[in-house]
């Protein structure tokens, strides 16, 4: 079984920059599609990052050149936001996904970490 757990999240003022983790840990396949995801108050979960499992890597448009996703040797994932907006306000979930077609949708994640909040402001 796979555990993911998020850490990294806070309160920054707009310009601002962090760094989101998620450890993993159980048995990871370093084939696995990953994602970052997030869910706004009000609103549905939307991906903000993707990693195929040949490492490709594409980014929702408001966020590229800003967020940068990534993988270490041991499956650990992260997600380093710069120059963060207000917009950007939301619980971040990071995601594994066995098998990954097309398109990113949340039904195609197998496994999921516990969110970590985060907030933007002036």
């Amino acid at each position: 079984q796979v555990q993911l757990v998020e850490s990294g999240g806070g309160s920054v003022q707009i310009g601002g920059s962090l760094r989101l983790s998620c450890t993993a840990s159980g048995y990871i396949d370093s084939t696995y599609c990953i994602a970052w995801f997030r869910q706004a108050p009000g609103e549905g979960r939307e991906v903000v990052a993707s990693m195929d499992s040949g490492g490709s890597t594409e980014y929702k448009p408001s966020v590229e050149g800003r967020f940068i996703a990534s993988r270490d040797n041991a499956n650990n994932l992260y997600l380093t936001m710069n120059n963060l907006k207000a917009e950007d306000t939301a619980i971040y979930y990071c995601a594994e996904a066995r098998v990954c077609i097309g398109y990113p949708f949340v039904h195609q994640y197998d496994y999921w970490g516990q969110g970590t909040q985060v907030t933007v402001s002036a």
